[in-house]
């Protein structure tokens, strides 16, 4: 069988697959082979599916390595007809285009983060992502020739290894997309490299002290100036008329932000992607906490290049144990990055985070901004800080992209067993992309502002857009703790109201630091939000546990998600976390969002303020954005309890420096729902019905 390869809707080469043998044939621009496909795969998989499907009699299909498949669409081009099967559960997400006449294979995607890759039979390539393409809107793409390497001097001479890639048209200026990056700016530029095919100059950037570039790598600290210095740079070179946008994710993405804060002329759109946000509303300090699940990412950063190899380890649980903090990276790695110590030396929110901050020069930012997050990304916090700052100012020119997804976005349809339906995924984000550059970098008038927010209601698994976010008619909906005073674990008598409580009993728990409540990640993956089944840890004393009756209908939820918690503890400090979760006729307890604060911080990042013991204390938390409909028969839930490991390292109550402290007290902590003291979560409800319970 004979295919042709498309990255970004260009043919790449072509692959030829004969039983178990492949022959591959590349073209110049081909990079995203290793990422997208493994080829070899692809005949295998095809037999084993076609023989799975012939004993199927349903849409769905189980192959004997685990993976589901459920009939997805049809797709036409002129008289040719196929069916898209789609990879709804397991690993690598290759979708299937089944000929409908013939039961052969047509076509294989795969979508990733930086776009999507097609194997295509000659001729059916329209019944595949490779049409999008096709819209005759996009420029046509041309060779790209690699301009190489310079080193880009910083206000304090600092020199920044800089790769630059032209189109090869020969056209005298270009706009330029610029992309600032710790990963190394050889790969994270190389797969981004369609943008210069079609029409732009593309810059990749090792930033301060990784990689080539000179200097200490201090992270998001120099950012903000090294990104205006690049732009000046960038600006002034003969191959440049003068735009620039920037784009890529997570750490990439936050450079954009602190390039905006500098309120450059030359920037004229982002593309931010999962971005980091400030440092105590996203890592390294949610909240005043510190953020164990960032571990695995500082010891990846503890070399000049980025050693991922580093992030897995059969250690974690000892190492997270280990006190005092300040001393883990030396006792895993032997040394600790200089940025580590930077951090120890910081406790409370001063100018070495404000320089962090993106944020904190928030009237400086008015760019054009596609902003593309998850409900599961660790970062989400970041992208909803983000797009309030924009919203609150009125700045114009601002679309955002919510989907089913974690910090490695638009890569599955499935999280840790949690299954989100076959439009889980998108085709046409680096469709989406290009064009915001050629709207507001070129002039070109697409209407790609439109729609203002796109974003994936869970338990519908359905795509949903609207002209604001949050949706004009979500609304925020007090939700009550209520109880006797037993509200102890998934067994106990917590329970959720729309009605206000009068005169009830508090609910009590010890928190021991020593044994924390967990927080269901997988520390290796990196991933630190992810959707996990909670059922089994709310056996646990310490997690309070109030929920709702069985809902009689469908409950729609989309917005922020907020909590007030009046709670007294007999520590000088201790953490609070409420969590929201999504509960099945079965009893899987699903995880929506969640927020710790320290309690020293519930007034000031700035100014840390200790607990008087059993002083009722009103505390205010925001929880990340969700999109959620509780289907019937399902209950909302609700956890409060005070640690999460892997997520945040145990606060050791004892109101020292958690940086250094090597003892730890149990706390007793209390949550009160009383006339004056209405612990509550307000959930976004949508629409003008009562709240069901």
């Amino acid at each position: 069988m004979k295919f042709k390869y498309y990255e970004h809707g260009t043919c790449r080469g072509d692959v030829e697959l004969d039983g178990d043998a492949v022959r591959v044939s590349m073209r110049g621009g081909a990079n995203a082979a290793e990422d997208a496909f493994s080829f070899a795969e692809v005949m295998p998989l095809y037999k084993a599916f076609s023989l799975c499907r012939r004993e199927a009699r349903t849409r769905e299909t189980l192959l004997p390595d685990g993976r589901v498949y459920e009939e997805y669409r049809n797709a036409r081009d002129g008289r040719k007809s196929v069916t898209i099967w789609a990879i709804v559960s397991g690993e690598p997400t290759l979708d299937l285009a089944i000929d409908d006449e013939t039961g052969e294979l047509r076509a294989v995607f795969h979508t990733a983060k930086s776009g999507t890759a097609v194997l295509a039979q000659e001729g059916w390539e329209g019944v595949t992502p490779v049409a999008l393409w096709n819209d005759g809107l996009l420029p046509q793409a041309v060779p790209v020739r690699r301009r190489g390497t310079e080193f880009v001097a910083m206000r304090d001479g600092t020199r920044l290894a800089t790769e630059i890639w032209l189109p090869a048209s020969g056209g005298p200026k270009y706009p330029a997309v610029l992309m600032r990056t710790p990963y190394g700016r050889l790969a994270d530029g190389k797969r981004m490299t369609y943008l210069a095919e079609r029409g732009y100059a593309l810059i990749a950037q090792d930033v301060r002290g990784r990689d080539d570039s000179e200097g200490e790598f201090l992270p998001s600290v120099n950012e903000a100036p090294d990104g205006s210095d690049t732009l000046d740079w960038l600006a002034s070179q003969s191959w440049c008329d003068g735009s620039v946008g920037m784009i890529g994710g997570s750490y990439l993405g936050s450079v954009q932000w602190q390039a905006a804060s500098t309120g450059h002329p030359a920037l004229k759109a982002i593309v931010s992607q999962v971005t980091a946000g400030g440092p105590f509303v996203d890592v390294p300090r949610p909240g005043g906490a510190f953020c164990a699940g960032l571990l695995p990412w500082i010891f990846m950063m503890s070399e000049k290049s980025a050693a991922k190899g580093k992030m897995s380890r059969d250690d974690w649980p000892e190492l997270l144990a280990s006190r005092p903090l300040c001393a883990i990276p030396e006792k895993a790695l032997g040394t600790a990055p200089a940025f580590w110590d930077e951090y120890m030396k910081h406790p409370d929110y001063d100018e070495f985070w404000r320089r962090c901050d993106w944020a904190s020069r928030a009237g400086n930012i008015d760019v054009p901004a596609l902003m593309i997050s998850g409900w599961y990304d660790d970062d989400g916090m970041g992208t909803l800080q983000a797009w309030e700052m924009n919203a609150s100012r009125g700045r114009k020119n601002q679309r955002l992209i919510l989907g089913p997804w974690r910090h490695s976005y638009n890569t599955s349809r499935s999280i840790h067993g949690v299954r989100f339906g076959p439009d889980a995924l998108r085709y046409d984000l680096d469709i989406l992309a290009l064009r915001w550059f050629e709207r507001f970098l070129k002039g070109a008038d697409n209407g790609v502002e439109s729609p203002v927010a796109q974003y994936y209601s869970v338990g519908e698994n359905a795509w949903k857009e609207s002209p604001s976010w949050p949706p004009g008619d979500s609304r925020p909906v007090p939700v009550y703790l209520r109880g006797a005073g037993r509200a102890n674990g998934s067994s106990g008598d917590g329970a959720l109201s729309s009605i206000p409580p009068e005169s009830e009993p508090c609910d009590e728990y010890f928190y021991d630091p020593d044994d924390p409540a967990p927080q269901l990640i997988d520390m290796a993956e990196n991933e630190m939000a992810v959707p996990g089944n909670y059922r089994d840890a709310e056996s646990r004393a310490d997690i309070l546990v109030y929920t709702s009756v069985p809902l009689e209908e469908p409950f729609e939820i989309a917005g922020n998600v907020t909590a007030v918690l009046y709670a007294s503890s007999d520590a000088p400090d201790t953490d609070w976390l409420v969590r929201l979760t999504d509960v099945d006729p079965d009893g899987n307890s699903i995880r929506l969002a969640d927020r710790v604060i320290q309690a020293r911080y519930r007034d000031s990042w700035s100014e840390p303020k200790l607990l008087a013991p059993g002083e009722i204390v009103r505390y205010d938390l925001r929880l990340p954005h969700v999109a959620n409909v509780f289907l019937k028969g399902h209950r909302i839930r609700v956890h409060v309890t005070s640690s999460a490991a892997n997520l945040i390292f145990p606060n050791p109550n004892t109101g020292g420096d958690i940086f250094t402290e090597t003892r730890a007290q149990v706390a007793r902590q209390r949550v009160f729902h009383n006339k004056g003291a209405e612990s509550r979560v307000l959930l976004p409800v949508r629409g003008s019905g009562r709240l069901p319970l």
